[in-house]
């Protein structure tokens, strides 16, 4: 539960602030329980947002709460099959919301501030900002794009085939709609995943790339693995050498774009001069967009390797490259019927 008793000290003394602008929550969008709705927590967390350059993501959310000046026992209302703190769960589904739209970026891990675009939308619309605003957003729509993708693909973590524990299960539509579950719950967080690569800097993706490649196998047995000097790397930002004579290389370029700049056939051109200067016959390209129709075609005369944002974030899940277990979801087991057990 929120509480600015419970907040470690920082340099801002926001709560002094949030009490000279209190609001009547009443006022807002109320869920049938009586606690403000998901989106009407979206201009309370940009309001507060507003007030400083930067904001630690807990007491953003802490802030908005306090804000509102809910008595306790709505503070404190649970609510959904997980008995979730109901004004904690929206104010963080509001948070993401603006991050997703660009209203808000993350410049570190666990800061939030205010982008220009965020600015002008507030100043725009004020406290009757709205998700209608938000979704409506280039990057929003780009999140639903890389969404659907994600969806289409694998991304699961499992694999394919005699790898996919639930091939292996009862085929009944219970098993089925847990899969589903699965793919789509993994379909979000592979999407979320892309767009905290797209936030970081060149030079962790790079090195991001080459953990994934050794996870996938690429660095062989006693193999070794290294980044170039950002500087004079002549178009080629990792190597892995297979085996210890280094007599099978795979040499790797690494592109950290925005969704919309899309790698062209000039750059699969570029990386192909890179690998013909060096005598490399085994290139991958991996970028956080996508590839144009003409780089994809020169990529396969050339026999390159390309992984664009969406296959990354899928085999990042498979590799578990960059995830972890949720510990603190409940893990379900899905069982069978031992028919040896009975016939015995």
């Amino acid at each position: 539960m929120f509480s600015s008793n419970l907040l470690p000290a920082t340099r801002y003394n926001w709560l002094k602030e949030v009490n000279k602008m209190k609001l009547d929550y009443r006022e807002l969008k109320l869920a049938k329980d009586g606690v403000p709705t998901w989106d009407a927590m979206l201009p309370v967390l940009m309001s507060i947002a507003m007030t400083q350059k930067e904001w630690l993501g807990a007491e953003l959310k802490a802030a908005a709460v306090e804000k509102l000046n809910l008595p306790q026992d709505l503070r404190e209302l649970q609510s959904g099959k997980r008995q979730d703190v109901a004004i904690e769960n929206r104010t963080g589904w509001a948070l993401s919301d603006l991050s997703v739209s660009g209203l808000l970026e993350r410049p570190r891990r666990g800061v939030y501030r205010v982008t220009e675009l965020g600015k002008s939308l507030f100043q725009k619309y004020g406290m009757a900002l709205s998700q209608e605003v938000t979704h409506a957003q280039p990057n929003y729509k780009q999140h639903k794009r890389d969404l659907k993708r994600a969806k289409s693909g694998s991304v699961s973590g499992q694999g394919d085939g005699k790898d996919n524990l639930l091939d292996d299960a009862v085929d009944s539509p219970s098993a089925e709609q847990i899969g589903k579950a699965i793919d789509d719950y993994n379909s979000v967080i592979a999407v979320n995943l892309l767009e905290r690569i797209r936030e970081a800097e060149p030079v962790f993706f790079e090195r991001l790339v080459i953990d994934l490649l050794n996870a996938m196998g690429y660095q062989g047995t006693n193999g070794t693995s290294v980044l170039t000097p950002s500087s004079g790397d002549g178009g080629i930002d990792g190597i892995i050498n297979q085996d210890p004579l280094g007599t099978q290389t795979v040499y790797v370029q690494a592109k950290r774009y925005a969704a919309d700049n899309i790698v062209q056939r000039p750059q699969i051109d570029q990386f192909y001069g890179a690998l013909s200067r060096v005598h490399g016959n085994q290139g991958v390209f991996i970028t956080t967009s996508g590839f144009s129709s003409g780089a994809k075609a020169v990529a396969k005369t050339f026999s390159i390797v390309l992984i664009d944002g969406i296959k990354l974030t899928s085999l990042m899940l498979k590799y578990h490259v960059g995830v972890q277990q949720d510990r603190a979801r409940k893990s379900y087991e899905l069982l069978a019927i031992d028919e040896d057990y009975f016939d015995n």
